[in-house]
C-alpha cells in the first residue's frame, strides 16, 4: 500500500516528470521559464525591458491572526520577486476562503494586505475572492506578483558563477521558529523559558527577504556585485543552497559551522524534533556574489540591521553540494521532505497550544 502524498511543495521528480513536460504554448518572448530552484520567470517585452513574475500560496493562520497572516502572505510573494533585484510592482490575488471565515475577519486581513502592498509599492490590479466548501486553513488561495525593469539588470538563481562567494542572511529555520512559536505559544514558552520565548516570538517580522535582496542588489548586480539570489523556503537553508547550485550548474563547498542557528531556534527545533538546517526558512536569503564585492555587500546589509555570514564558495570543479564540518566532508542530499509539516500536524493532534 502506497503512503500518503508528501505535504508541502512538490519534489523535483514530479516537477520534472509531470509539470515541466507540459507547459502549454511556447513563446519566443519567454527568457526564463519554470525550473528547479528558480524563483521567477522572465518575459522579454520591448525596448530592452523584461517582465519578472512569480507565484505563491496565500495563507491565513487563525492562531497568528488576520493582520500577521496578511503580512506573511504579501512578504512571501515579494521575497521571491525581489530575488530578481527588482521591487514588486503589480499583483493578482485569488482568495478561495473557508466557509467558516467571517466577513469581519477577512476585512481585517484585507486591510492589512492592502497596507503592506502599499508600503512595498505593489499595486493590486485584479484577482478573485470567494468561499467554497472543502476549503480549510491555512492555505486560502494564491497570488502572482510582477515587476518590469531593464533586461540587463535582472537576476535569477541560475546566474551564479564559478568562484563566487555564497552569503547567507540571518540564519536557519527563521519561518519555522516564527510560526511554531505563534501557533503553539504555551508549549514553546514552557520549553524555552521566557527569555528565549520572547526572542522567538519576535521572529515573525523576520520572515521576509525583501530588505535583504534590495539592500544587497543596491551594491550592483551581475559583474558589478550580486550574481544570483534565492530565498530559503521549504527544505530550509540546505534545500535553498542545493537549488541555487543546481540552477547555476555548479558545485558548492559549504561550511555548516558558518550557518547560524540561534539558541532559541535550536531549542525550539529540539522540542519539535526538527533539523533546523532542512526546515522552513523564509527570511533567509542566499546570495552569490563576486568575491571582490562580498565585504561591501555584507557591510551594507549590516548597516540595515541584517546579519550575514559567508557560508561557502561555488566551483565548476564538481557538481552538487559538499559540506564541511567538525566531522569531516560529506555530500549533501536534497531533503526528501520538510519536517516542519509533520511536526506541525503532530503538535495539532497532540493538542499543543
Amino acid at each position: 500500500m502506497r503512503g500518503s502524498p508528501r505535504l508541502g511543495k512538490s519534489g523535483q521528480s514530479i516537477l520534472e516528470s509531470v509539470i515541466y513536460r507540459s507547459l502549454g504554448a511556447s513563446s519566443s518572448q519567454l527568457v526564463v521559464g519554470p525550473g528547479f530552484g528558480l524563483d521567477n520567470s522572465i518575459v522579454r517585452l520591448s525596448c530592452g525591458r523584461v517582465l519578472v513574475a512569480t507565484s505563491d500560496p496565500l495563507s491565513y493562520i487563525p492562531s497568528v491572526g488576520p493582520k500577521a497572516s496578511a503580512w506573511l502572505s504579501v512578504h512571501l510573494l515579494a521575497s521571491d520577486l525581489t530575488t530578481s533585484g527588482f521591487s514588486p510592482q503589480f499583483g493578482l490575488f485569488d482568495f478561495n476562503l473557508p466557509p467558516s471565515l467571517s466577513d469581519a475577519s477577512f476585512a481585517k486581513y484585507w486591510r492589512s494586505f492592502h497596507q503592506e502592498c502599499k508600503k512595498l509599492g505593489l499595486s493590486i490590479i485584479g484577482g478573485h475572492t470567494g468561499r467554497y466548501p472543502g476549503i480549510d486553513y491555512t492555505i486560502v488561495g494564491g497570488g502572482v506578483v510582477m515587476a518590469i525593469g531593464p533586461e540587463d539588470h535582472y537576476l535569477t538563481s541560475s546566474m551564479a558563477r564559478n568562484g563566487d562567494d555564497v552569503v547567507l542572511t540571518k540564519g536557519a529555520a527563521i519561518e519555522t521558529t516564527a510560526v511554531l512559536t505563534r501557533v503553539f505559544p504555551r508549549k514553546v514558552r514552557n520549553a524555552l523559558g521566557s527569555r528565549l520565548f520572547d526572542k522567538a516570538w519576535n521572529y515573525l517580522y523576520k520572515v521576509s527577504t525583501v530588505a535583504d535582496a534590495l539592500t544587497s542588489s543596491s551594491i550592483g548586480v551581475r559583474h558589478r556585485g550580486v550574481t544570483a539570489m534565492h530565498d530559503g523556503t521549504e527544505g530550509g537553508v540546505i534545500a535553498g543552497l542545493i537549488e541555487l547550485t543546481t540552477a547555476s550548474r555548479l558545485g558548492l563547498m559549504v561550511d555548516l559551522g558558518q550557518i547560524h542557528v540561534s539558541e532559541e531556534t535550536e531549542r525550539l527545533c529540539e522540542l519539535f524534533r526538527i533539523d533546523p538546517l532542512v526546515s522552513l526558512s523564509e527570511g533567509s536569503l542566499i546570495i552569490a556574489s563576486k568575491p571582490t564585492k562580498t565585504n561591501e555587500i555584507r557591510a551594507k546589509l549590516s548597516s540595515h540591521g541584517i546579519p550575514s555570514s559567508i557560508v561557502g564558495s561555488l566551483t565548476s570543479k564538481f557538481r552538487g553540494c559538499k559540506a564541511t564540518s567538525s566531522k569531516g566532508t560529506r555530500s549533501l542530499r536534497y531533503p526528501d521532505v520538510d519536517p516542519y509539516w509533520k511536526a506541525y500536524s503532530k503538535a495539532v493532534k497532540r493538542g499543543w497550544t
